[in-house]
């Protein structure tokens, strides 16, 4: 017993040491090597001999002690810091007094911290000042407790269990670390300190001895590695020698096992246990940058506190087990750069294997769930995790495995395990949602930078906060963790290491897809090999190579031993190759037999099958000799094989708990006897296996359940005892897999990549979206507590946000589908059963709606339809709308709801959706359609698109429709009206083509509120006005001429005409491109047969021409065309014919507005057309104009058309000065579509009408327009109008036929002067094609019906007509065309008198204004006067300058003969072939008598001597006169003959004006000529004596008789008068005159 004589000297010397008078650096003159203060601190802790010692004294040297290692004066090092770090403990350990205890514990943690801090102190003052001793910075001290941070552990308070401590005998606590401290061996200080201890207990020291003792090669290794601390070159300086011995003994101490059975909480042993691991992790909480750094303290954690960690972190003990999570967070938080295989095997081996199995206890879950609680509240830690581990071919998935834990957890799978009550199941699975909740918050702030939120937050009114602001306030040292701040969980001396490493997310994207191929194969090879490795080969992951798959067969520590083994048993040649490769990688140089046999067997499992074994066998013997030449033992390789076999024999026989009686060493070595080859192997050596496999089996690996995803232990545990049985046993076993582990990695080198990229998030959350999903889902269905359902919502919204930040529609989908779906909204379920979690979701979805509405792309169809459905709640829970609940279903869009509702139902409706028409959510859903604006372009346009497609399923209920999105869509169209023209666009786009459709439902109150927000929308977004060129009012309107269109309801029709007109009457003047489909509406309603819309429309477009025209016709340019269309419209509706005639009106006044602005036109330009300034006149405005009349006149009836017909070409006559000469070409092209409607069928009533009106009246005004603009016209047209001449000319309409002769005419005689020889030869061909494409052909091969074959072979042949470029072909009749005599004659008809209207026009043409008929009557008169004489001394009639002659050329004149003797010569054929005449007339062909065409024959013939004697005379083409006297004379003489020919009386009196001619224009001829002509008409005329002349005829043959006399000189010079010429003396005159001849 100590007295107060014993406690007076310590405090004086704590006193002395305390204020520096003594400092002890002197040398101990009785001990070398150490100095005083070493001998005087040694004597303080001899002071305490264990508990025994008084509580006083135990005070004091704790004081003492404490002042010595705080004293800046004195410095201890090495032993003596160990030495007093161990009283203190010993003194905790033993004393029985708690205020001891308690002072104690402080004291050493608050040594323990400045030990740390002074090394720390140390480093950065030789930083900062190299030159200065290291003694002079070290009054920085650290206070107790430091850093202690991890809840529930508190090292400032005493976990004593009071003051009855038992004794202890002969327990020496002693920090002595065997081998591995030589100092302290050296010093002899392991046996300071002890106290009694129970007898059976073994001193700590020989436990610590035994643990650096254990043979593992690891841990001898690190043995060995330790040595290096003796030697100061592993320290820079002798404080962290110090710092570094404390901290491995504290790992020393923690690692001292437990009694077994349940600890006692007042033993030395736990409590010695619990101090340890306090103050280790005391010491790593406020670890600073040497401890963090210096390979020597990295290089202790991993071989001793990592060690101890995996022993300690299965402990039963929930204080220990709570320790150890703390540390092992720190160690996470801190050091894990340097500890990734560490860490690995923390997470795989216990933490997730705790959670895995079925057999852990509530509390040792609840510990590791709230570890990791804060291990996933880190988003540095978390993307860490995925990118190290997940992202490694050669580790485990952590993430993927603990997120997949963490979610059944969350779904309460673990619920019917024993030992865990419902409550602690609830609770367990409420930390299992705040972690993948936290996963999910580290991943939204870890992509934060991509996330781009149109709003400042959204708010429902609770106080929670919403997403941004929530991440900003739970995760406020997120942000700076990816930045490597030192207030993140990383040190920075973490960040700083890896700041330099570059982060390439699709370099761990490749190996993740690497990683996930690799595992798929090697599930494949577990089940079958061979399928495994084809897989593997084919993704290119595994050679092809037997060498390249043994190796593999090597390395994968994952394969199925089983099936490794029938892999390489096969006996396929392949296979062989494979195991032959397999073998000889093994490597057996040194080793004796049974130690390579265990090797070569540790790989793989051996097949069942003997053969198989038989060739493993037989490979290894050979391979052990290859590697063992120079062995004595074995004669050859078959001894080998042998022995092997006998090896694995006895192993089955020793270890096999089914071999009852087991072989005895002797029967061992008899069975091997003469297999060294015939001899014995020696008796010593067979004993010795022997006794190696009895004392140990050869191991053969079993075969492993190596799933890639490990699966849960499922034990049927009948109670609470054998459940923790199993779980203490699981617990070793995991404790030694762990420390096994833990031990083989202790030196292993592997890189830790801390990730920076954004990337990152898209692949995990890939990996880990379903069983999030699922948790989630599982949460909300099954549980209806308040806490689950918050962090479920909120784990939805932070998997929604990551979605839509890396586009990732599937998933993004899925978890809106799911928001929407627990809503009950939209859900089958009745909204009856809506409770308080169903109300949160509608307000999550909304949130969702309003902070990720940039991103929601087609999940704005799932959230639209529930605020849909959601105002229809609202309404049935104000009791408004109660006929949605009637029946027993709604329809098909509100999903189901209940039966017919009585009065308390509906009270329970009420109250059940009551919340939704809270004024928080009726504000969070407008705040969605008000905060439509801040959408991009993109998401805005998504947004309406699914906004139109609800409103379409609310308004398809046939007996309710509902118009709620209709009029949110009415609602943000006035919100976004301010947009970018371009996102304007195409946001209308789409709201147009939904009021396209909504405008045209079937229900009139519907498609009225259509067209009325139209207006309103319409009106508003005109005031905003247009720029020139662009087309965003068109685009607006468009709605307006769809609705028009489609919907045939009189009153929307009228509404929107009334519309319309209200829009051109208040806003004319912003109108610009939207007069397109202002125009558009009127065409439409143009044509309706309802007279107050046509009369309204009428009205307002008339307005729009006369008025607004007026003031604002640059504007309206582009739109010109569209009012011309809807004029033409109007005019034609055939059933007001007075707006018709008004409308025509109309049309002439917008030419004179084109004639009158037409720079307006030139000036405006147009993005649509690439048209030249110059002609934008004519494309803008007279084309319309022209146009739309010519449809007018082609299309309306007659009094309209002819007013038409009239105002086009008065438009041209008026306007025509100011067309450009390609104009007309596109204009005559307008002009000629009137004679279209002349190419129908002959079906067409109205035809002949047509040809007899409107074309005679066009023709005619086509001949004046172009006399009148001859110039500009004949270059361009003049071939055009000749083709549609003759066109006019070859129809069935004598009427028609004959103006087409007629305007001909005109044409050549009002033009001729002008006419290029060109234009005359175009002139006489067009004539020459009309001569032979009108000629009746037919009426000389028509033939009766049935009288075709009479014909003969060669009759009915095709007949072709060479006219010029054109071969006509005559068929017969009767078969060619199938129509009716009736109406073949009447087209004959027609040609015939075509013929000779064409005759008589060449006549007129040539003579004009001579006449043939004016001839005729003159030469008659003459002839009757007897004054022949006088008119030949007056001179040829013809020799005027009348008519075209003097312009027409001799070939000219001859192309026109050529045409009037052709014509001529068909006459006379039909006219002499009497049979053809007799038959035409018998079938009904002109009348009473029978058909000839003596007039046709008669008038060609006239009219072509006409030109021939006018030629003859005509002295300019005297050259021509010989040729031309050739054809004059043949014409005369084949005409005289003709005519003698005749027989009919009549037929010759239709000669004799012919004849006269003849006569008369011969008589007028000079001498010279009539000689020659006379001489070659006398015979005829002689012949012509014979008949019976009409006296006039007689007269001019008198003449001609004595002409001849005259000039042949053979008459007297008295003339005598005719009446004294006998006959014979006539005949004798016209004998001598052909004697003459």
């Amino acid at each position: 017993m100590l007295t107060l004589s014993t406690i007076s000297p310590l405090s004086p010397w704590q006193k002395l040491i305390a204020y520096g008078h003594i400092t002890g650096n002197a040398s101990d003159s009785s001990a070398p090597g150490k100095r005083l203060i070493d001998r005087l601190l040694e004597t303080i802790c001899n002071c305490f001999q264990g508990p025994q010692t008084d509580e006083g004294v135990q005070l004091q040297i704790v004081k003492a002690l404490l002042t010595a290692v705080t004293s800046p004066h004195i410095e201890i090092h090495e032993g003596t810091v160990l030495l007093t770090v161990r009283t203190c403990y010993n003194i905790y350990l033993a004393s029985r007094n708690l205020i001891n205890q308690t002072t104690a514990k402080a004291t050493l943690t608050q040594m323990v911290n400045v030990i740390f801090t002074h090394m720390e102190t140390q480093a950065v003052s030789a930083l900062l000042s190299p030159e200065r001793g290291w003694g002079e910075n070290l009054q920085v001290g650290r206070s107790p407790g430091t850093g202690l941070e991890y809840p529930g552990v508190n090292l400032q308070e005493c976990r004593s269990p009071g003051t009855g401590l038992a004794a202890i005998d002969h327990d020496f606590i002693s920090v002595d670390e065997g081998g591995g401290g030589s100092e302290l061996g050296e010093r002899g200080t392991s046996g300071v300190g002890q106290v009694d201890s129970k007898p059976t207990e073994q001193p700590t020291t020989d436990v610590v001895e035994d643990v650096a003792a254990e043979p593992e090669p690891q841990t001898q290794t690190a043995q060995e590695s330790m040595q290096g601390v003796q030697n100061a070159v592993g320290f820079s300086h002798i404080l962290q020698k110090d710092a570094f011995l404390v901290f491995r003994s504290l790992c020393k101490l923690s690692m001292k096992p437990l009694a077994d059975g349940s600890p006692d909480p007042k033993s030395h042993e736990l409590r010695s246990k619990v101090v340890s691991l306090q103050l280790l992790l005391s010491v790593l909480q406020g670890a600073g940058p040497v401890f963090r750094s210096h390979s020597m303290f990295v290089n202790a954690i991993k071989q001793y506190l990592c060690v101890a960690l995996s022993k300690n972190g299965v402990s039963s003990v929930p204080e220990v087990f709570e320790l150890s999570l703390a540390i092992f967070l720190t160690l996470l938080s801190h050091f894990k750069v340097h500890l990734k295989m560490q860490i690995e095997v923390f997470f795989r081996e216990i933490f997730l294997t705790i959670l895995e199995t079925s057999s852990s206890s509530f509390e040792h879950k609840w510990m590791v769930i709230q570890t990791l609680t804060r291990i996933c509240a880190n988003a540095q830690c978390v993307v860490d995790i995925y990118v190290n581990y997940d992202c490694d071919l050669n580790a485990a998935n952590i993430f993927e495995r603990l997120v997949n834990d963490l979610s059944k957890i969350a779904m309460g799978r673990s619920g019917q395990e024993l030992g865990m009550t419902p409550l602690q199941e609830l609770s367990l699975r409420k930390k299992g949602l705040e972690c993948l909740v936290s996963i999910l918050k580290c991943m939204v702030e870890w992509s934060r930078d991509m996330y781009v939120n149109p709003n400042l937050q959204a708010n429902l009114g609770q106080e929670q906060p919403s997403d941004g602001e929530g991440a900003e306030r739970k995760l406020p040292d997120q942000t700076t963790s990816r930045r490597g701040s030192v207030s993140s969980l990383d040190s920075t001396m973490s960040s700083s290491v890896q700041s330099s490493q570059p982060d390439h997310p699709e370099q761990y994207e490749v190996i993740k897809q690497q990683k996930d191929v690799i595992e798929h194969g090697i599930e494949l090879f577990n089940k079958k090999p061979k399928r495994g490795v084809q897989y593997l080969q084919d993704q290119g992951m595994l050679g092809t190579t037997a060498e390249e798959i043994a190796q593999f067969l090597h390395q994968e520590e994952r394969l199925d031993t089983t099936q490794v083994g029938e892999y390489l048993g096969e006996n396929i040649r392949f296979n062989k190759e494979v195991m032959y490769n397999y073998v000889d990688q093994l490597d057996f140089c040194g080793r004796d037999f049974v130690s390579a046999l265990r090797a070569f067997l540790e790989g793989f499992r051996l097949p069942g099958e003997a053969q198989k074994i038989d060739r493993l066998m037989e490979k290894f013997a050979a391979r052990y000799l290859e590697c063992n030449q120079g062995q004595g033992e074995f004669a050859s390789a078959d001894t080998a094989y042998v022995l092997a076999f006998s090896i694995i024999m006895l192993t089955t026989d020793l270890h096999s708990p089914q071999v009852k009686n087991k072989m005895t060493k002797e029967q061992y070595i008899r069975m091997n006897r003469g297999i060294n080859d015939s001899k014995d192997l020696p008796e010593e050596y067979l004993s010795s296996i022997y006794h190696e496999i009895a004392g140990k089996k050869i191991a053969m690996k079993d075969s492993k359940e190596h799933t890639i995803t490990p699966k849960t232990s499922k034990h049927n545990v009948a109670n609470e005892k054998q459940r923790r049985l199993l779980y203490d046993v699981e617990m070793e076993q995991m404790a030694k897999t762990a420390k096994a582990l833990m031990e083989a990695v202790s030196h292993a080198q592997a890189p830790f990549f801390s990730a920076t990229h954004l990337e990152h998030v898209r692949p995990m959350f890939k990996l880990a979206w379903t069983p999030l999903l699922a948790a989630f889902s599982v949460g909300l269905q099954d549980c209806d507590d308040q806490e689950v359902a918050s962090l479920c919502l909120e784990g939805i919204r932070c998997a929604v946000r990551i979605a839509c930040i890396f586009s990732m529609q599937l998933e993004r989908d899925a978890y809106v589908q799911a928001l929407a779906r627990f809503t009950l909204l939209t859900a089958s379920s009745s909204i009856t059963e809506m409770k308080q979690k169903n109300i949160d979701t509608i307000k999550t979805l909304i949130t969702v709606a309003h902070t990720d509405g940039n991103y929601l792309g087609n999940s704005w169809h799932e959230i639209l339809r529930c605020i849909s459905q959601l105002e229809l709640a609202q309404l049935i829970g104000t009791g408004v709308k109660t006929r949605y609940i009637s029946g027993v279903a709604r329809d098909s869009q509100a999903g189901t709801l209940v039966g017919g509702p009585d009065r308390r139902q509906m009270a329970h409706i009420q109250e059940s959706v009551g919340e939704t028409s809270s004024q928080s959510v009726v504000v969070a859903v407008d705040r969605i359609f008000t905060g439509s604006t801040k959408l991009d372009g993109n998401a805005v346009v998504d947004f309406v698109r699914w906004l139109c497609a609800v409103s379409m399923d609310e308004l398809a209920s046939a007996h309710q429709p509902r118009m709620f999105s209709l009029q949110k869509i009415v609602e943000i169209s006035y919100y976004n009206m301010n947009r970018i023209r371009l996102q304007w666009s195409r946001i209308w786009q789409v709201i147009g083509d939904h009021f396209n459709k909504v405008g045209c439902n079937p229900n009139e109150d519907v498609a009225i509120f259509a067209v009325d927000s139209l207006r309103q929308l319409s009106m508003k977004f005109l005031e905003k006005g247009e720029l020139a060129n662009f087309r965003f009012q068109k685009d607006f309107l468009r709605p307006f001429e769809h609705i028009v269109k489609k919907n045939r309801s009189p009153t929307i029709r009228d509404m929107v005409i009334r519309c319309v007109a209200q829009m051109v009457n208040s806003q004319a003047a912003n109108i610009r491109s939207g007069w397109k489909n202002i125009f558009s509406v009127f065409h439409q309603a143009a044509s309706d047969h309802d007279e107050t819309i046509v009369e309204l429309a009428f009205q307002t477009t008339g307005h729009i021409v006369m008025i607004t025209f007026q003031q604002h016709f640059a504007a309206a340019i582009d739109s010109f065309q569209d009012a011309v269309k809807c004029l033409s419209e109007f005019v034609c509706n055939a059933a007001f014919p007075d707006t018709s005639m008004e409308a025509i009106r109309l049309i002439r006044h917008c030419a004179k507005y084109v004639a009158d602005r037409p720079q307006a036109l030139r000036e405006y330009t147009s993005d649509d057309m690439n048209v030249a300034p110059g002609d934008r006149v004519w494309v803008r405005g007279w084309f319309p104009i022209l146009f739309e009349l010519s449809c007018i006149i082609n299309r309306c009836k007659l009094d309209i058309r002819t007013r038409g017909l009239t105002v086009m070409f008065e438009i041209m006559k008026s306007y025509g000065h100011t067309f450009e000469k390609h104009w007309w070409h596109d204009l005559f092209r307008i002009v000629f579509r009137i004679f279209h409607n002349m190419k129908l069928p002959e079906q067409q009533t109205e035809k002949h009408e047509w040809m007899t009106t409107t074309c005679n009246h066009a023709l005619y005004a086509i001949c004046d327009v172009f006399t009148q603009f001859y110039e500009p016209l004949s270059e361009v047209l003049l071939a055009d109008i000749f083709t549609q001449l003759q066109w006019c000319v070859r129809q069935d309409n004598e009427q028609l036929a004959r103006s087409g002769t007629n305007c001909l005419e005109n044409l050549v005689i009002l033009n001729g002067e002008k006419f290029s020889p060109e234009v005359w030869n175009a002139t006489c061909s067009c004539m020459l094609d009309i001569f032979q494409t009108t000629r009746p052909d037919a009426l000389l091969t028509w033939r009766p019906a049935g009288q075709e074959e009479e014909a003969g072979d060669g009759k009915h042949m095709v007949r072709a007509i060479n006219s010029g470029d054109r071969v006509i072909f005559l068929m017969p009749l009767c078969s060619v065309s199938g129509m009716s005599d009736q109406k073949l004659f009447s087209g004959l008809l027609i040609k015939c008198v075509v013929q000779l209207e064409l005759i008589q026009t060449i006549d007129n043409i040539v003579f004009y204004p001579a006449t043939s008929k004016k001839e005729d009557a003159d030469n008659m008169a003459a002839a009757q006067r007897d004054a022949l004489e006088e008119a030949a001394e007056e001179g040829d009639p013809g020799q005027g300058e009348q008519g075209m002659y003097r312009h027409l050329s001799s070939q000219h004149l001859f192309k026109l003969l050529d045409c009037l003797l052709e014509s001529h010569t068909f006459a006379r054929d039909f006219n002499s072939n009497n049979e053809q005449r007799t038959a035409l007339w018998r079938a009904g062909f002109k009348g009473k008598s029978k058909p000839n065409l003596l007039k046709q024959e008669t008038s060609s013939l006239a009219c072509s001597l006409r030109i021939l004697f006018r030629m003859y005379c005509d002295r300019q083409l005297q050259d021509s006169w010989p040729d031309i006297q050739t054809r004059l004379l043949l014409v005369c003489s084949e005409a005289l003959s003709y005519f003698i020919s005749l027989t009919s009386e009549s037929h010759r009196e239709a000669w004799t004006s012919l004849l006269l001619v003849l006569l008369s224009r011969t008589l007028r001829l000079t001498d010279d000529k009539f000689k020659l002509h006379a001489s070659c008409y006398y015979p005829h005329l002689c012949e012509m004596m014979q008949f019976d002349l009409i006296p006039e005829l007689r007269a001019v043959l008198r003449h001609f008789f004595l002409r001849i006399g005259s000039v042949f000189h053979i008459a007297s010079t008295m003339q005598h008068p005719w009446y004294y010429i006998s006959r014979d003396e006539m005949f004798f005159s016209c004998q001598t005159v052909l004697c003459y001849t």
